[in-house]
């Protein structure tokens, strides 16, 4: 019997491209979308890092500044030190899916629900008071001690929530991080975000092997279970 649901982020839960981009639009007009695109494709090669042990654990947002000053020298766009810190934390402040909100209160009336996220504590909480969003648990990388999809860090997670791996479910937008946790044990289920890297998206917009469940929002998916 499932117990618990535990949730991917960034794609899953927020639409960390159409948030960056918004903000940025004053700034970049028609790039301010490719500059979300680019800051974000750094964000998996600066997590390999400490993932192989090449680097020590790293939160986050030390990992998105040091990706956003590289992103910036290739846009060549310059911001004063406050302007960068404050762009940061944009992350912090990303809306979620239309969705999102009823669903997890419909979810949090029978399981227990927590991120399980490779962003840094502070950085969900401020996610979810931006967005209304209850958690019973901050989950993730920062309290696990290791990035997704490292086997680690779904294990652990079961362990803080005192739960067999197979009462935990993992909710995500990425068949990749799905196969992961379920190799570790964990139940799944996976909602498809199509626009999470735009209208031209390709990948990630069906899945790719039998997850335990399948909805097109977090709402039918609460319906389901």
């Amino acid at each position: 019997m499932i117990k618990a649901l535990i949730f991917d982020v960034f794609g899953t839960l927020v639409d960390w491209r159409g948030s960056i981009a918004a903000e940025l639009e004053p700034r970049l007009g028609d790039r301010a979308a490719p500059f979300a695109d680019a800051w974000r494709q750094r964000y998996q090669p600066a997590m390999e890092d400490v993932r192989s042990g090449r680097r020590p654990f790293t939160p986050l947002d030390t990992l998105h500044r040091e990706n956003l000053l590289a992103t910036m020298d290739d846009f060549d766009l310059t911001l004063s030190k406050s302007e960068i810190d404050d762009l940061n934390l944009v992350w912090h402040r990303l809306n979620g899916w239309p969705d999102t909100k009823a669903g997890l209160a419909q979810l949090s009336e029978r399981f227990l629900l927590a991120p399980h996220s490779n962003g840094n504590v502070r950085l969900l909480i401020d996610l979810a008071r931006h967005n209304g969003w209850h958690w019973d648990a901050i989950l993730g990388a920062e309290t696990t001690g290791f990035y997704k999809p490292r086997p680690e860090s779904y294990q652990r997670a079961a362990e803080l929530l005192m739960l067999e791996l197979g009462e935990v479910m993992m909710v995500a937008a990425h068949n990749d991080d799905l196969a992961a946790a379920r190799a570790c044990g964990l139940a799944t289920a996976f909602i498809p975000r199509p626009t999470e890297h735009g209208e031209g998206q390709t990948i990630d917009l069906l899945p790719t092997a039998d997850w335990e469940f399948v909805a097109p929002s977090l709402t039918e998916l609460a319906a389901t279970l």
